[in-house]
């Protein structure tokens, strides 16, 4: 018999974490816990106290939780029929203990890298109050400004290498029907040099230089 775990949210439009004005981090994280526990053959049910409120009633234990401490017992954890815990989301960590599946590596995408993550979307998205919100919160968690700038060039130089790409597309063709003869532009030999990646290597910090994308 594989284990059982059940997820009784509180009442919430949805529980992916990325609906609504902005995105719930810690929902989303443990959305992706869970696909990856179901990946280990781990069955998993959420319910949703908006939507399915009945579900939190025909468990006794989830009502006696929502009886002594309301909506802060929320969300509430069970793992074949046993509360787990209650009024957090637990750690992938936790889980694997807890459903009796092999514990996953040591993750490297740590808050700090998220945060980077975020403020490189920022830039490719111009989303003006992302970046201010991620800086803030990239800050808080210790990251350096030299982080986060590195994290800016490397967006910035991905984003603009589809518009340098068809510009040189563009002067190419152009160039060719005014004089067949004439020798590629400078800009032309600078994309052909950089044919192994997705961008060019200008404006890239030598030690990005050196991987394959950008």
């Amino acid at each position: 018999m594989s284990t059982q775990v059940r997820v009784f949210d509180p009442a919430m439009c949805c529980s992916t974490g990325v609906c609504g004005p902005s995105v719930d981090p810690d929902l989303a994280r443990f959305s992706a816990d869970l696909d990856w526990l179901k990946s280990r053959d781990v069955s998993v049910e959420r319910f949703n106290l908006a939507q399915q409120p009945a579900a939190f009633v025909e468990h006794a234990s989830v009502k006696q939780a929502l009886a002594d401490k309301g909506e802060a017992a929320l969300p509430l954890i069970m793992i074949n029929g046993a509360v787990k815990s209650a009024g957090t989301y637990p750690t992938r960590e936790q889980l694997a203990d807890w459903a009796g599946v092999a514990k996953p590596a040591p993750s490297l995408f740590t808050e700090a890298v998220s945060e980077l993550v975020a403020i490189g979307a920022a830039i490719a998205s111009n989303c003006e109050p992302c970046f201010k919100f991620h800086y803030d919160k990239a800050k808080k968690l210790g990251v350096s400004l030299e982080d986060m700038q590195r994290a800016v060039t490397v967006a910035q130089t991905v984003k603009e290498a589809p518009a340098r790409a068809v510009l040189d597309l563009a002067t190419r063709y152009l160039q060719q029907d005014a004089a067949p003869a004439a020798k590629p532009s400078p800009a032309a030999n600078a994309v052909a040099t950089s044919a192994g990646g997705c961008c060019t290597p200008q404006a890239v910090p030598l030690e990005i230089k050196k991987s394959k994308c950008c």
